[in-house]
């Protein structure tokens, strides 16, 4: 029964990952034509910005340092002078940007918890930055926690293989 169980909310989780999202958020949020693009809950998502990559410079990548996406992120951009260019909370682990060239501070804030980054931009270069929190055992799990309360890995499903 238990197997029944981790089953079906193993399908249900993977249902909701596979559903196309609400679509990637784009556009000024703050401060000027600093044109973005942030999502990436889902496949369909994903390969909606993986395929606008090359109209941006910059790309942050958001998660956990055991690999897990993390969304809800907030991403402040500011000049070399200090000057903040641009304000916006990241719905998915994927922020892209098109800046001009030169030096900016980039701030990203998860949990309270914020990452601070030096980036040198170019024009027409993509500068890809990852982001990686550690996770917070209050409300992080590992995915197989996901798939079975217990805690335990999931189970393979069938007889036994044989014995050779």
């Amino acid at each position: 029964m238990a197997l029944g169980k981790s089953f079906v909310r193993a399908a249900a989780l993977l249902a909701a990952l596979a559903a196309p999202a609400a679509g990637a958020q784009t556009g000024p949020e703050r401060g000027g034509a600093i044109a973005h693009a942030s999502g990436g809950i889902g496949v369909d998502e994903q390969e909606r910005l993986l395929a606008r990559e090359k109209e941006f410079n910059l790309k942050l990548v958001f998660s956990l340092v055991q690999g897990n996406y993390v969304a809800d992120v907030a991403v402040k951009i500011a000049d070399a002078k200090g000057r903040s260019l641009l304000e916006h909370l990241a719905p998915g682990p994927f922020f892209l940007a098109r800046l001009p060239a030169g030096q900016y501070t980039v701030a990203a804030t998860y949990e309270g918890r914020t990452l601070t980054r030096k980036v040198k931009l170019a024009e027409g270069r993509l500068r890809t930055e990852y982001l990686r929190w550690p996770a917070n055992p209050e409300t992080d799990s590992p995915v197989s926690r996901w798939l079975d309360p217990d805690g335990e890995p999931p189970r393979r499903a069938g007889p036994p293989a044989e014995k050779r």
